[in-house]
């Protein structure tokens, strides 16, 4: 049998078949392709080897950072006043702006007879913030109230002004003067009462015996004087107050100064250093003062809580009520004098945790 030609081959049914030589002999690449195939096959290798890192990085940092801490919610009770006051005004303002600032918390409000039953409310839990005068904080931790220590402040907020206001042909020109008269001297667990009873005591008459008092409110007082039911009445309150301002409107009225009674007033005891000189300018009531300024008392009001509210809670009202401050100011003017620079100064009364961190937070 003869050997096989390398160059031809068998096809079905033996016929030879010629090949081709050059299909058997290996293929040169030209040099300059196979130095660019290589490069490119580097840089997919660099590519490749960087999205790695990168992967890597992006998830170490995601797993490293904390996660964003969730906006506090919940339902939360603002004691206030009494209607028509500037504690339920400036409560309802402030319910409004809380609800785009701290959307998931549900404010509700609770009226009251003013300061001293709203520090009774926070303290016992019966309600979580409210607004109260400094000296009735003072006069229930002096006086052994239940959970005193307990309360703690979020801001000094701004000063009631005591106002005592008489009809325009009143014999009375000082306190002292109301003596056998009928007079509003707020409702029993208010900070108007409070106040009265020791301005009262001041000018050396006893609120029980030397008046006839008459416990009502300022959505009540104003009327019980134009219809002649009262010969004068004290309140405690923002410049200007409202119902005051609505008052003179249909009844000539006058305001009375108290500001000879603070020596004596502040020789009552520790509670009454809470008391500080004032002057009512010509324009908080334009209509009344008739561009005579009055001198008064006034007293600091706080926002107050209790160390059972959460911190990151207190701290998002906190900065809410600092924040809110030139909004609620066009309708409530008290509420103009909120200032970040003396809304820490909340004698007699620690700053809870949370406020203590917004105004950390907030330092220029």
């Amino acid at each position: 049998m003869r050997g096989r030609d390398p160059d031809h081959s068998l096809a079905p049914g033996g016929l030879a078949v010629s090949r081709p030589m050059a299909s058997l002999r290996p293929r040169t690449m030209p040099l300059s392709v196979l130095r660019t195939r290589r490069l490119a096959a580097g840089r997919r290798r660099v590519v490749w080897a960087s999205a790695a890192v990168l992967t890597v990085c992006v998830l170490l940092l995601w797993w490293l950072m904390p996660s964003p801490t969730p906006s506090p919610g919940g339902q939360v009770t603002f004691a206030t006043g009494v209607r028509t006051g500037v504690y339920e005004r400036y409560g309802t303002l402030f319910k409004q702006r809380l609800s785009r600032d701290l959307p998931r918390v549900d404010l509700t409000l609770q009226h009251s007879q003013g300061s001293v039953q709203n520090v009774a409310r926070v303290a016992s839990g019966k309600a979580d913030y409210t607004i109260t005068a400094s000296d009735a904080l003072a006069a229930y931790r002096e006086e052994g109230g239940k959970d005193a220590s307990r309360i703690r402040a979020c801001a000094r907020l701004y000063d009631d002004y005591m106002h005592l206001v008489v009809p325009r042909d009143s014999p009375v020109d000082s306190a002292k003067d109301l003596k056998g008269m009928r007079v509003g001297v707020g409702e029993k667990r208010s900070g108007v009462w409070l106040v009265t009873g020791r301005l009262l005591k001041a000018a050396g008459l006893d609120m029980r015996h030397d008046i006839r008092p008459v416990h009502e409110g300022i959505d009540r007082m104003p009327k019980l004087l134009a219809q002649g039911k009262l010969d004068a009445f004290f309140w405690s309150g923002g410049l200007p107050t409202g119902a005051i301002e609505r008052l003179a409107e249909r009844t000539d009225i006058r305001l009375v100064q108290l500001g000879d009674l603070l020596p004596r007033l502040h020789e009552q005891g520790p509670e009454s250093r809470y008391y500080r000189a004032a002057v009512m300018a010509p324009d908080a009531y334009p209509t009344v003062q008739r561009g005579r300024s009055v001198k008064t008392v006034a007293i600091a009001n706080l926002l107050v809580t209790t160390d059972r509210t959460d911190p990151a809670l207190t701290e998002g009202i906190t900065r809410s009520v600092i924040n809110s401050r030139d909004q609620i100011g066009l309708e409530v003017h008290a509420a103009q004098k909120v200032d970040l620079r003396t809304a820490i100064y909340t004698d007699p009364v620690p700053l809870h945790e949370g406020a203590r961190r917004y105004y950390r937070s907030a330092k220029p």
